[in-house]
């Protein structure tokens, strides 16, 4: 390996600029991404249980119908889904991480609930007028460049039913300086990156104006040529930013709510802010 190629690494990148790594589709990342999903206790991959199901109640009484069409952009392994099933809805999980898919379409058929789980990028969604609600759940919204949440904005109306709700979450942007992360430099012999001996260098980078942090992952693998760098683009909002985003398309009742989860540590309480609008 070059040593010149890490230093240019290791240097803040020009605004969106693309890593040479994706960790959706890696098969060892996907299995430990797949197991902290299922963890209980902790708000990484997925939010904890309680917190789960306290969000589950809340948005179901946004819109408080029987038997809705319900659409989860990000399910992972479907642990909206299956509340939202056993409460009596028509509930759809898109995802696209192949192995949290198939998980949940396992425990979907052990556990004899009608859930329809798709692998796919949300943002090739194509439906017209056919869910009562659309999810979008820790705050997945904040990881799309503009382009992107643009596209998801345009499909997401399409896709709703008149009188339709789409619910998300983002990050807030208050205190953004305190959301940066320092740089650490770790040697592991097997973990979440790889399945072998690796050395992980993490660094954040703050765009103040953009109001975006990257935060970066250079991963360089035993005897490996390869450097694999993960860059992982985090918006944070304000109730206007989310309002100029969202006035393009004939959404009304735009509600923004910053009480939904318990306030633990800075990726929740009122640092999380919940979006609902309503399709005319």
């Amino acid at each position: 390996m070059d040593f010149k190629d890490i230093i240019e690494f290791t240097q803040k990148p020009q605004l969106y600029a693309e890593g040479n790594a994706v960790m959706w589709t890696d098969a060892h990342i996907s299995e430990q991404l797949l197991n902290i999903h299922l963890n209980p206790d902790v708000d990484l991959a997925s939010r904890r249980s309680s917190s789960i199901e306290s969000t589950v109640d809340w948005i179901l009484n946004l819109q408080n119908k029987e038997n809705m069409t319900i659409l989860d952009l990000g399910c992972g392994p479907g642990l909206y889904c299956e509340l939202i099933a056993k409460r009596g809805h028509n509930v759809t999980g898109v995802d696209f991480s192949k192995n949290s898919i198939e998980y949940a379409r396992k425990q979907a058929a052990n556990k004899g609930l009608d859930i329809e789980y798709v692998n796919l990028n949300y943002l090739e969604l194509n439906a017209d007028n056919k869910y009562d609600l659309m999810m979008m759940v820790f705050t997945d919204f904040g990881v799309l460049k503009p382009h992107e949440r643009e596209k998801l904005i345009r499909n997401v109306h399409r896709a709703l039913k008149p009188g339709g709700i789409f619910v998300f979450d983002v990050l807030s942007d208050k205190n953004l300086e305190t959301k940066v992360s320092e740089r650490s430099w770790e040697v592991e012999m097997s973990g979440f990156w790889k399945d072998r001996p690796y050395l992980i260098l993490s660094d954040s980078f703050l765009y103040p104006d953009e109001k975006v942090i990257l935060y970066q992952h250079i991963v360089i693998a035993d005897e490996s040529e390869n450097i694999d760098v993960y860059r992982f683009w985090t918006h944070f909002f304000a109730s206007d930013d989310l309002k100029q985003m969202l006035r393009p398309e004939d959404f009304e009742d735009i509600g923004f709510f910053d009480d939904v989860l318990p306030d633990i540590d800075m990726w929740n309480g009122d640092n999380v802010m919940f979006c609902k609008v309503q399709k005319r």
